[in-house]
């Protein structure tokens, strides 16, 4: 196994839920020493949310067990003139620290970033919020729906009558851990040219206007707001979810041949020389009398056959699919975008995460290390530090631990 490009780098997640968990998750996949900092008693709060209550009340929660492989556990009380000791002893030894909490927080527990690169001029501080460490909205409380909501996303999410709708998984959440993943992967080179660290700051709003690509361009560029389009291509018809004898097809016809084959295999070459459908705008003003021409054509087979035939053809389709179906696609499986752990201590069973969304040509990208228990390293990580077990039982004893 590759040891990862990130091998080396030690990293202090401080981070709860999903957004900082989710962005130290990617840099331990990349081969990084990820320090999971967690609460005494409670831990991440991840740890008691998931679909299995069994595994909820043993703090190893499914949501917890997602974002948490390849990282070590410490539980340090961050309030207590201990805990915040033995933070800052990591801090001289660490490359990157990322947090989660509201703007202030560390700097009312003493553990401002200024004062945290002073200790270590070339520590990378991360900090992920709703809105960012600056900005009228700065102290608001942030959930990823909320940020959904004001970011636009919901405004362009589902059709004319049923938006605004949510994601139906937590995208701006995600998207700000990825936006963070990236951005400390950045500052990491930068540092070798400046010779040290500096403040990264990722708010999930500005990360969701960024990703929002063309509903924001086109207002921006060309003064034209979106709307919300259901399944349908704002930008080309038929481009979208169709309906056939099985189930929905996602078919993306965009190019004038790729329309023209379309038509072909749905035996409709007729609707090639229709004036309504001449050309990109005319079949973009007509998409919903193109679209029923369309579905009638595609009734005569399944939506497996129609993806198989469409995309010989060199136009894209693809079924829609539930996840089970898409972790059992040969794709998916062939390329082991899931990596399997036996049963591991707090769980007891078997338990399997995701992936990057990527590979190396120099090794897989696997989890080092399956999700650990609350304080599992705690005991080693303090000896690393110079603690001997009189110390450790010390700072247990009074509550620092």
């Amino acid at each position: 196994m590759s040891q990862g490009p990130l091998h080396g780098v030690r990293i202090l997640d401080l981070t709860n839920v999903l957004a900082g968990p989710y962005c130290a998750y990617q840099l331990a996949l990349l081969g990084a020493d990820v320090i999971k900092v967690e609460t005494p008693g409670s831990g991440d709060l991840a740890r008691l949310l998931g679909a299995d209550p069994k595994l909820n009340q043993r703090k190893m929660g499914s949501s917890f067990l997602a974002q948490n492989a390849g990282k070590r556990s410490i539980a340090l009380n961050l309030k207590h003139a201990g805990g915040r000791e033995v933070l800052e002893k990591l801090v001289e030894r660490a490359d990157v620290l990322v947090e989660n909490f509201r703007p202030g927080v560390m700097a009312r527990l003493g553990l401002a970033p200024e004062r945290l690169l002073a200790i270590n001029p070339r520590l990378v501080y991360c900090a992920i919020s709703g809105f960012g460490q600056s900005g009228p909205m700065a102290s608001n409380p942030a959930y990823d729906q909320i940020v959904q909501g004001l970011s636009g996303a919901m405004s362009v999410t589902g059709s004319k009558e049923t938006a605004p709708l949510r994601a139906g998984y937590p995208v701006a959440d995600t998207m700000a851990g990825m936006t963070a993943a990236f951005a400390i992967c950045a500052a990491l080179v930068g540092r070798q040219a400046a010779g040290k660290g500096q403040i990264v700051d990722v708010s999930m709003l500005d990360s969701m206007l960024s990703a929002l690509g063309w509903a924001v361009s086109n207002f921006l560029i060309c003064g034209k707001p979106a709307v919300p389009m259901g399944n349908d291509n704002i930008t080309a018809s038929p481009s979208g979810t169709f309906r056939t004898a099985t189930g929905p097809l996602n078919v993306a016809a965009n190019t004038q041949a790729q329309f023209e084959a379309l038509c072909r295999l749905i035996e409709r070459a007729d609707l090639i020389a229709d004036p309504r459908f001449a050309d990109r705008d005319t079949r973009i003003q007509h998409r919903v009398a193109l679209a029923r021409e369309v579905e009638s054509g595609l009734a005569a087979r399944s939506a497996e056959d129609w993806e198989s035939a469409l995309n010989a053809a060199g136009v894209p389709a693809g079924r829609v699919l539930e996840v089970p179906e898409v972790l059992a696609l040969p794709q998916v499986v062939e390329r082991e975008v899931v990596h399997r752990f036996d049963a591991i201590p707090g769980v007891d069973q078997p338990v399997a995460v995701l992936r990057a969304g990527f590979r190396l040509s120099d090794g897989e990208i696997d989890p080092r290390l399956p999700p650990p228990e609350l304080d599992a390293h705690g005991a080693a990580i303090l000896k690393e530090l110079g603690y001997d077990e009189a110390a450790i039982a010390r700072l247990k004893a009074e509550g620092a631990r």
